[in-house]
């Protein structure tokens, strides 16, 4: 007869509960996007949507087809910014607000705020946060703020270097 022995280990499979986190959706209005990932989608593509555009519709235009590149990159900017509005919902969600406050797009600089506050931590009414963040991702949305202190470093430097050769020039005569 075999006899339980009350002081061996306990044989039930125990673990942490894992996080659970949901798949990034870029392509829907349903859903959360962390602030880090916004950001860097949204500059990306940005960048890389002007410069496909401009380099097609620059081609259309030299080809004397100027009408159908104006036409075109219309449609294609549109196409782009109901993405964009939809992340911006994303975005919305992340800080358990409707994604009706993403209309704040179209106020110049109140945007900012989807830049600004921080999601909220754990599920919330719109389900569990995103994955964390790849370096990619993080690299991409330090970008922002070295772009923006590097065009004004610009704005502020090209100008004085252009009257520093006017004045040099001048002074040679």
């Amino acid at each position: 007869m075999a006899s339980v022995n009350p002081y061996r280990a306990p044989a039930a499979a125990v673990a942490d509960a894992a996080e659970q986190f949901q798949p990034v959706n870029i392509y829907g209005a349903s859903g959360r996007i962390g602030r880090a990932r916004y950001i860097a989608y949204t500059l990306g593509v940005s960048i890389l949507f002007g410069i496909c555009v401009g380099a097609v519709t620059s081609v259309l235009a030299y080809t004397g087809a100027g009408t159908i590149a104006g036409i075109l990159s219309i449609v294609l900017y549109i196409g782009m910014f109901v993405w964009m509005y939809r992340l911006t919902m994303q975005r919305a969600h992340d800080f358990n607000t409707s994604g009706w406050l993403a209309l704040l797009v179209f106020i110049p600089l109140v945007n900012l705020i989807f830049w600004i506050i921080p999601g909220t931590e754990g599920e919330n009414r719109f389900g569990p946060q995103t994955p964390p963040n790849s370096t990619l991702v993080l690299i991409a949305a330090w970008l922002v703020p070295v772009l923006f202190i590097g065009g004004i470093v610009a704005a502020v430097a090209l100008p004085a270097y252009q009257d520093y050769v006017k004045r040099a020039q001048m002074q040679k005569r």
